[in-house]
C-alpha cells in the first residue's frame, strides 16, 4: 500500500449538481484527517447521513501524527479500523530516558496482561486515514450514507437565524452553496472555519523550535522510545528516536528559539544533525522534515451555535506525549453519539453543550500535561534548569524521582469529573466518568460486547432484560455470570457483583451494587438533559 492515497477523486458531476440546487444536509463535516473521518464514520454507522468536505483530494505530506494510544485503537476497533492499524503499526511499550550517554531509567507502559490492544503503536497518519476510508467504504456498502468530496474547500460560513448554517464551497468548476443543521469543523490547527467565524485560540506559544525528520533506514535498534536530555551527540538540547512501519524512523531535535528556520531546513544541515546522532557511515534516505514550535492553546468554547469544533481546530498541544491526534479521536468519539441522540429527537441540543464541556475539560488536562512537559524539556530560568538536572541526577538511582522526569507524559483517556459514584470502593479504573477498561470475557474481549448504545453491564448480578425507562430510550443489557480475574480486578475489586451503566462511547455513567430502577431513571434524565456536573 502506498503511504499517500487519493481521499476522494474530484467529481465535476457532483459539483454541477450542487450548483443546480441548493443542497440541504443534516450534518456537514469539514476536514478529512483522522478526526473528521472517524466522526463521519461514527455518525454514518449510527444511521445519520453525512457530507464530508475536504479541501484536498489526498493526504498531506509526511508522517505527521505517528503515535496512537490504546484508547484510540479501541475506538478505531469499534469503527472497523483498529485491526488494520494494529497489523500495520509498530507496537512498543518500553521507553528509555537518557542524559548525555547515560541511561537514567526505563519504563513499561502496559505491564498487565488481558488487553486486546497495546499501550501504543507507531503508525503514520496517512495509514490511519486510509484504514478509516476503507471502513467508510465498507459501511457505505452496507447502507451507510456517507458522501466524501475531495477538492471542495469551504470558503464561507454563515450562521442563520433558523438554527441552520449556510456554507459556500469552492471548487475548480466554481462555487456552490448548501445548508446544514450542524457544521462540524475538523479542519486542523489552521482551521478556516474558525477564522471565518473570527474565533480565537487562547494559550501559550513556547519559545523553542523542534526539527522533525523522518528517515528510511535498516537498523537493528529495539522497538522502543528513546529520549535524550542534553545528548552527547550535540544535535540539539534534547532528542527523540522512534520507529515507524516501512523502516521509517522519526527523529526529533530541539533547536532553540533564535534560529534561521530556512537554513535549518536545508538538507545538508538536517543530515549533519542526523549523522551526529547515528554515527558515521549510516545509510539512510531523508523522507520528510519539518520545523515546529510548541503551542498549548484552545478555543474558549468548542460549540458556537450550530458549528462545533473538534480535534486540532479546537485545541493544540505539543507533540511530546502523543496528545494531539489521540485527543481529537476522543473528541469524535464523544460527539458522534450525542449528535445522533439530538438528531433523533432523543435529547435536546444541550447534549452538544455537554460535549463541549467534557472535551474542553479534556483539552485543559492535555494542555496542562503538555505545558509541564514543555517546561521540563525547555527550562526558562536558571533555577528551573537546576531543578530539572537535579531530578535527572536523582532518577538514575532513586525510584521516587522518576515520576518527576517529564519527557512527555503519554496520552491517557480523560476521566470526566463529578459523576456520582455509588460504589466508591470498587476499582478506580472503572469509576464513573472513565473509559471502560478492556478485559477478557471467554474467548472475546469486553469492549467487543459493548454495542455503542446505552447499555447495562451486569457482573455476577441481574437486571431486567428490558429495563424500565420513562424517557423511551432503548437500553440493552449484558449479563456476565462469572468474572475472569482481569474483569474482577478492573470492575469488582472486593464487591460481590456490580451493575455498570455505560454510554455509547464506552464511558461509565454510573455503577451500583445491584440494579436500581429509580437510579437508572435519574441517570438517564441527567444524561438527556445534560445535567451531569462539570
Amino acid at each position: 500500500m502506498s503511504l499517500h492515497f487519493t481521499l476522494a477523486a474530484y467529481d465535476s458531476a457532483a459539483t454541477h449538481a450542487a450548483q443546480a440546487q441548493r443542497e440541504q444536509h443534516p450534518v456537514v463535516v469539514v476536514g478529512a484527517g483522522p478526526v473528521g473521518l472517524a466522526l463521519a464514520l461514527d455518525l454514518g454507522l449510527r444511521g445519520q447521513p453525512v457530507l464530508l468536505l475536504n479541501a484536498h483530494e489526498g493526504t498531506g505530506p509526511g508522517s505527521r501524527a505517528i503515535c496512537f494510544a490504546k484508547r484510540s485503537l479501541e475506538i478505531a476497533h469499534r469503527l472497523g479500523a483498529g485491526g488494520a492499524m494494529l497489523d500495520k503499526g509498530v507496537m512498543w511499550q518500553r521507553g528509555r530516558v537518557y542524559r548525555d550517554r547515560d541511561e537514567v531509567y526505563s519504563f513499561d507502559l502496559l505491564a498487565e496482561a488481558g488487553h486486546r490492544y497495546p499501550a501504543f503503536i507507531n503508525l503514520q497518519q496517512p495509514y490511519v486515514e486510509r484504514y478509516l476510508m476503507d471502513a467508510i467504504e465498507r459501511a457505505c456498502a452496507d447502507g451507510a450514507r456517507i458522501t466524501i468530496r475531495g477538492g471542495h474547500r469551504v470558503s464561507r460560513v454563515v450562521q442563520q437565524a433558523d438554527d441552520s448554517v449556510s456554507v459556500t464551497v469552492n471548487t475548480i468548476d466554481g462555487d456552490y452553496d448548501l445548508e446544514t443543521q450542524w457544521l462540524l469543523a475538523c479542519d486542523g490547527a489552521r482551521s478556516s472555519v474558525r477564522e471565518m467565524l473570527d474565533l480565537r485560540f487562547d494559550g501559550r506559544v513556547f519559545e523553542d523550535n523542534f526539527l522533525i525528520a523522518d528517515i528510511k533506514m535498516s537498523a537493528d535498534f529495539p522497538t522502543e522510545r528513546w529520549f535524550w536530555f542534553e545528548p552527547w551527540f550535540k544535535s540539539g538540547d534534547s532528542a527523540l528516536l522512534h520507529k515507524q512501519p516501512d523502516d521509517i524512523w522519526r527523529l526529533d531535535f530541539q533547536l532553540g528559539w533564535d534560529i534561521d528556520r530556512d537554513a535549518e531546513r536545508q538538507e545538508d544541515k538536517v543530515r549533519e544533525r542526523i549523522d551526529a546522532m547515528l554515527g558515521p557511515g549510516r545509510d539512510y534516505t531523508l523522507d520528510w522534515c519539518s520545523i515546529y514550535t510548541f503551542q498549548c492553546r484552545r478555543m474558549q468554547g468548542f460549540r458556537h451555535q450550530r458549528v462545533v469544533f473538534a480535534g486540532d481546530s479546537a485545541h493544540q498541544v505539543s507533540p511530546f506525549g502523543a496528545r494531539g491526534a489521540n485527543s481529537g479521536i476522543q473528541d469524535a468519539d464523544n460527539l458522534a453519539w450525542k449528535l445522533d441522540f439530538v438528531l433523533r429527537g432523543l435529547a435536546s441540543d444541550a447534549l452538544i453543550d455537554d460535549y463541549a464541556r467534557e472535551r474542553e475539560y479534556a483539552a485543559d488536562e492535555n494542555i496542562l500535561h503538555s505545558s509541564r512537559s514543555t517546561d521540563f524539556l525547555t527550562p526558562k530560568t536558571r533555577q528551573s534548569k537546576v531543578f530539572r538536572n537535579a531530578v535527572l541526577d536523582l532518577a538514575k538511582d532513586h525510584a521516587f524521582a522518576r515520576p518527576l522526569v517529564n519527557s512527555g507524559r503519554l496520552s491517557l483517556p480523560c476521566v470526566y469529573p463529578d459523576f456520582p459514584d455509588a460504589l466508591p470502593n470498587a476499582p478506580a479504573c472503572a469509576r464513573p466518568g472513565s473509559a471502560c477498561p478492556d478485559a477478557p470475557v471467554g474467548e472475546r474481549f469486553l469492549l467487543d460486547l459493548l454495542k455503542g448504545t446505552l447499555q447495562l453491564l451486569c457482573i455476577q448480578t441481574r437486571a431486567p432484560a428490558s429495563p424500565c425507562c420513562s424517557a423511551g430510550i432503548g437500553i440493552s443489557v449484558l449479563h456476565l455470570e462469572t468474572a475472569s480475574e482481569a474483569l474482577r480486578q478492573r470492575y469488582l475489586g472486593e464487591e460481590a457483583g456490580a451493575v455498570y451503566f455505560i454510554r455509547p462511547d464506552q464511558h461509565v455513567l454510573a455503577r451500583w451494587a445491584h440494579y436500581n430502577d429509580e437510579a437508572l431513571h435519574q441517570t438517564v434524565q441527567r444524561l438527556l438533559h445534560a445535567e451531569a456536573a462539570l
